[in-house]
């Protein structure tokens, strides 16, 4: 077979194509391959009712890198939006972040000092050898027993004392009245949804859908320079290394005859007996003007390699293993690799955007093509 196209990108994922827009861009002939029957990955989005309905869960841009921000403005118009979930704890709602609203449920108190000290009073003091310890280091065992422990317990089908501490450090705590999740300079909801976006990203490519890379992966390889590979990267070695562990999740979706279902677009329930972790209701995103609301309940789920892989185990052993992978990888010539599953990691949207294109601009500089 000869040479047909200059790169094939499997994955039309945020990574893949954002890749595909900027090769086309500089005149390279390229082919997205995707599994799905959409574009856009788990950012997917569809309408329903009016509603922008966020199809694998609740996906907000966030960045306080003005460059990501206004690159992802070219591609859609973005409106303002504040993140500010709300925890629901057998009926006692709490403010998430952990912030003074959080802290004055908890315990009547108003002002940071009597805050700090009871968190203070309750911290755990010893060695930190997994997430327990690590949440309870950080805010104190009354937080952990009602909004982290039953959650986390679920999200991750593991007790807290055997999941590795790393996890819970995204989690923001603030001694301020702000319930603002995200403290980034800039936060928004693509208005009209994020699909949109690919459409644009992907509008000049030539896209495949629907279809599995590695039942085509010989031919693939026959009739490209370069392969841009966004998939699992164990998969990719036939799982020389054992397979890597993943967290997966389903959703149940309902269309609700009414207005307002929640007032909130997340509310995450932090018992262990509700066997959902929190309910999505989309409208309120773009905050439509709709009489029906759509709502989704988000089920964790074991991976068992026929669901989809969302959230990586990054433990002791897959993170071992990955690396074995990575060190294969090296020995590819014909690929990159990038993205959440050849990775290996959760990456935010614009963590995202920027390892695309830091990946771009090292393609440039092995094909000599000067920065404009």
């Amino acid at each position: 077979m000869s040479i047909e196209y200059d790169f094939v990108i499997v994955g039309a994922g945020l990574f893949g194509s954002v890749c595909a827009y900027e090769l086309n861009q500089m005149g390279y002939k390229c082919l997205v391959l995707e599994k799905r029957n959409v574009i856009g990955g788990n950012c997917y989005t569809e309408k329903v009712e009016d509603i922008h309905v966020h199809r694998y869960g609740a996906h907000i841009f966030h960045t306080d890198d003005e460059f990501l921000w206004n690159y992802v403005n070219r591609f859609a118009v973005f409106r303002q939006y504040n993140h500010s979930p709300v925890a629901n704890y057998k009926g006692d709602i709490f403010s998430l972040p952990f912030n003074m609203w959080t802290f004055n449920k908890l315990w009547n108190v108003h002002d940071v000092d009597n805050a700090k000290k009871i968190i203070d009073s309750q911290k755990y003091q010893g060695p930190i050898t997994n997430l327990e310890q690590q949440a309870k280091s950080m805010v104190g065992s009354d937080i952990f027993d009602k909004i982290i422990k039953g959650y986390t317990e679920k999200q991750w089908g593991k007790s807290c004392d055997e999941l590795p501490p790393s996890i819970i450090k995204r989690l923001p705590i603030r001694f301020t009245w702000d319930n603002s999740y995200f403290s980034d300079r800039f936060v928004g909801i693509p208005v009209g949804g994020y699909t949109q976006i690919f459409d644009k990203l992907l509008e000049n490519v030539e896209v495949r859908l629907g279809v599995d890379f590695f039942e085509t992966r010989e031919e693939i390889e026959k009739i490209t320079n370069k392969i841009i590979y966004t998939g699992p990267i164990d998969k990719l070695f036939d799982y020389q290394f054992g397979k890597l562990d993943y967290r997966s999740l389903s959703w149940e979706e309902k269309i609700i005859d009414k207005e307002n279902f929640q007032g909130t677009s997340v509310m995450n329930y932090t018992d262990y007996e509700t066997t959902y972790t929190r309910i999505i209701e989309h409208k309120w995103f773009e905050k439509v003007n709709t009489k029906k609301t759509v709502i989704s309940y988000e089920y964790p789920e074991k991976y068992d390699g026929k669901n989809e892989p969302f959230y990586p185990i990054r433990d002791e052993k897959n993170t071992k293993n990955y690396n074995s992978y990575v060190e294969l990888s090296k020995q590819m010539n014909k690929y990159y690799f990038g993205g959440r599953l050849a990775n290996y990691i959760y990456h935010d949207m614009h963590q995202i955007i920027a390892s695309a294109l830091k990946l771009i601009k090292n393609i440039k500089t092995e094909n000599g093509i000067l920065e404009q």
